[in-house]
């Protein structure tokens, strides 16, 4: 005790400090790192806050200017009442717990907050144990004269608060005000403020030992309050909200222990307005078994990502499911695509005549009969009123007049990663939307038709944007969107008066897919592209919901927002490839028009004609097919029948060294053989119109 008493006493008698440097107020500010991760907008507000570090919860640094000040007399009045006066130590308190611990032995500390923020920066001076040795006290002095030499009073109380810590895992009197009170440290009252003093000599001590200390600290002379302050507060474990949280996927996509601040493209404003309409929507449509849905909103010019609706947050049936990202079926939205590719290949015009009438089309899988939504049949019907009408059987006939195969290569191009398989796995279903895709991927594809075109990723993180690229020709871009804006057109399946009239000039399209499970309303104005994506996370089907009454309403309200002010009326310039001819129509199955066309393909009169043999193809066997003998039936009596996707005078098809003449329906009866087989199908004059390859098994083989 004599040796430890005599070490004191150097230091007592000490003259100045020479030892290592400590840190600058500056680096130590700087070495601070919060528990929680914080995305920006693009005007550099808070817009999601997430933990990231597990071992402790902690704030942003709190200036001490941001602090009550009833909370710095608080913790100066139970931790260093005399912090003002002193060096660094204050030796009179240093020498009355010196006389305490080795005369009475009744130890108790006398550090000052300097000594504290000292020990703080330095590990080797923390206690070990519940005490400080000696040594270490000796050292603590020294550290705490050469802090106060090298910061001022303010910068060492304001440090003291930052990293002190106060309950439990709170370190830091952000997270302490925030996770025990809910508000921030300026609105600190005076019993807070001596109870959040009290917690920093046991941060984990019982609530009825914090109030009395809470009393002493305060100088009440009644304690009920503070008591019940104190069993309030501490009966629970603390609860840290997160500051904000208006974007929880990306916040989860982009934010961890390494990236900790994000600037995104992200307005707080429109991501908080459209979470606002999307969950009101949803609401409305809950007796319809709606849970789910996502919207995404792009700037056309520079395809930053405005707002990011993973899903509807609390009240969504699976909160951490993003459906932005989620693959859904496309439904009817890939229609615009399928008909902009056959205006640019000039196999179509916006006036061509498609026959929407009910098709049974017999493929490898089995039969398909592709309906309207409305199970209705229109006759002959112009394009533009097949793509603003949504109808069904037309999309089907035009895909059948492109081929799967190259409609697939398109939508590759266009962004959609999730379609990887080939035309013919996808058959004539793709036109309908049997595809895979996702909102992120749709959004950037509609944006492109907005764009004359051209296509590029979108940006969701401050930077330059990505290449734009060409994918598709701008003059039949620029038909679709006409095509899509065309509220006449649309009245024919929609009705004038419909969710999809905004008051400016807009595209837009809905779709739904198989059995309601998905709902889509995806369209453009001159401005902004939004998409709105609504369903059930787990697939189950929605109750008569369709895009006009589920995903559009929330579409029209974006739109109406973003567009608030603006005044046009009309889309983006017409390209010079684009004319415009007046059109009338032979039987009058549509009324005479204007009518735009891809320059060189514009005709006055369009009539109804039998179906162009170039762009007939088999139907069926599909190429690849394996068709089975019945064994069950004789052989001599089996029968394949060969079609083709049009009935053209003229067919003729060849098989296994056989002829056989198109009959009325343009179809072929062959006996069927054991074998592998190269079907033909040829014109009148002799020209190969279509081939595949398929095989028959059975129990005899002939194999040619």
């Amino acid at each position: 005790m004599g040796g430890s008493l005599l070490a004191l006493a150097a230091v007592l008698s000490a003259g100045p400090v020479e030892g290592a440097v400590p840190p600058t107020f500056a680096q130590v500010r700087q070495t601070f790192v919060p528990s929680e991760a914080m995305l920006f907008d693009r005007h550099g507000e808070l817009l999601h806050e997430i933990r990231v570090d597990e071992t402790v919860r902690r704030l942003p640094w709190v200036e001490l200017r941001d602090v009550s000040p009833a909370l710095v007399q608080a913790v100066i009045q139970a931790e260093d009442k005399r912090f003002f006066e002193h060096g660094g130590v204050d030796w009179r308190a240093l020498g009355d717990a010196a006389f305490d611990t080795f005369f009475r032995g009744s130890p108790r500390g006398a550090s000052t907050l300097s000594m504290q923020v000292a020990a703080m920066l330095e590990p080797s001076l923390r206690a070990e144990g519940s005490r400080r040795t000696v040594v270490q006290k000796v050292e603590q002095i020294r550290a705490a004269r050469e802090l106060e030499g090298a910061w001022t009073k303010r910068q060492i109380l304001e440090a003291y608060l930052n990293l002190s810590t106060f309950r439990g895992e709170l370190s830091g009197v952000g997270a302490a005000v925030q996770g025990l009170f809910h508000k921030s440290p300026s609105g600190v009252t005076a019993p807070e403020a001596a109870l959040l003093a009290a917690l920093l000599r046991g941060p984990n001590a019982r609530s009825d030992v914090v109030s009395r200390r809470a009393c002493a600290v305060a100088g009440a002379r009644d304690c009920r309050p503070l008591d019940r302050l104190a069993g309030s507060v501490l009966k629970l474990p603390p609860r840290l909200e997160p500051r904000a949280a208006l974007a929880p996927h990306v916040a989860r996509a982009l934010l961890s222990r390494e990236t900790r601040n994000v600037t995104t493209t992200l307005d707080a404003g429109v991501q908080a307005k459209v979470l606002d309409v999307l969950r009101r929507q949803l609401s409305t449509l809950s007796d319809r078994h709606v849970q789910d849905g996502a919207v995404l909103v792009l700037d056309n010019a520079t395809g930053e990502v405005l707002a990011y609706a993973g899903n509807q947050g609390p009240g969504s049936s699976a909160p951490f499911v993003d459906g932005v990202r989620a693959p859904r079926q496309a439904g009817s939205t890939l229609k615009p695509f399928l008909y902009g590719m056959a205006l640019e290949e000039q196999i179509l015009t916006a006036a061509s005549l498609l026959d929407d009438s009910p098709a049974n089309l017999v493929t490898p899988s089995g039969l398909y009969v592709p309906q309207n939504y409305d199970r209705d049949f229109r006759g002959p019907v112009s394009v533009r009123t097949a793509l603003s009408a949504s109808l069904n059987v037309p999309a089907v006939r035009t895909l059948m007049l492109l081929g799967a195969d190259r409609f697939v290569d398109r939508l590759r191009a266009l962004g959609f990663a999730g379609v990887v398989e080939s035309g013919d796995y996808y058959g004539y279903s793709l036109a309908l939307g049997s595809a895979d895709v996702t909102l992120w991927q749709l959004t950037a594809a509609y944006r492109s038709l907005a764009q004359g075109g051209r296509s590029s990723p979108p940006l969701l993180t401050a930077g330059p944007s990505g290449p734009s690229v060409p994918v598709a020709n701008p003059a039949a871009t620029w038909i679709v969107a006409d095509i899509l804006a065309d509220r006449g057109a649309r009245s024919t399946t929609f009705g004038l008066d419909n969710p999809l009239n905004t008051r400016v000039w807009s595209a837009v399209k809905t779709g739904t897919s198989k059995d309601m499970r998905d709902n889509w309303c995806i369209g453009f104005s001159r401005r902004y592209t939004v998409g709105v994506w609504v369903g059930n996370f787990d697939g189950s089907p929605m109750r008569d919901v369709s895009g006009v009454s589920g995903a559009a309403p929330i579409w029209l309200e974006v739109q109406q927002a973003l567009n608030r002010g603006e005044s046009s009326s009309t889309g983006h310039a017409r390209p010079p490839e684009v004319v415009l001819q007046h059109v009338r129509f032979v039987p009058p199955v549509e009324p005479d028009r204007d009518e735009y066309f891809v320059k060189g393909t514009e005709i006055a009169e369009i009539g109804l004609k039998p179906p162009v043999a170039a762009a007939v193809r088999i139907s069926y066997p599909g190429n690849g097919a394996i068709l089975a003998l019945d064994p069950d039936i004789p052989e001599g009596i089996q029968r394949v029948r060969f079609l083709p996707t049009a009935a053209v005078p003229g067919l003729h098809w060849r098989v296994g060294g056989l002829e056989l003449p198109a009959e009325e329906d343009g179809g072929a009866t062959w006996i069927p053989q054991a074998g592998r087989f190269d079907l033909t199908l040829d014109s009148r004059d002799g020209q190969v119109l279509d081939q595949v390859r398929f095989e028959v098994r059975g129990a005899v083989s002939r194999d040619k």
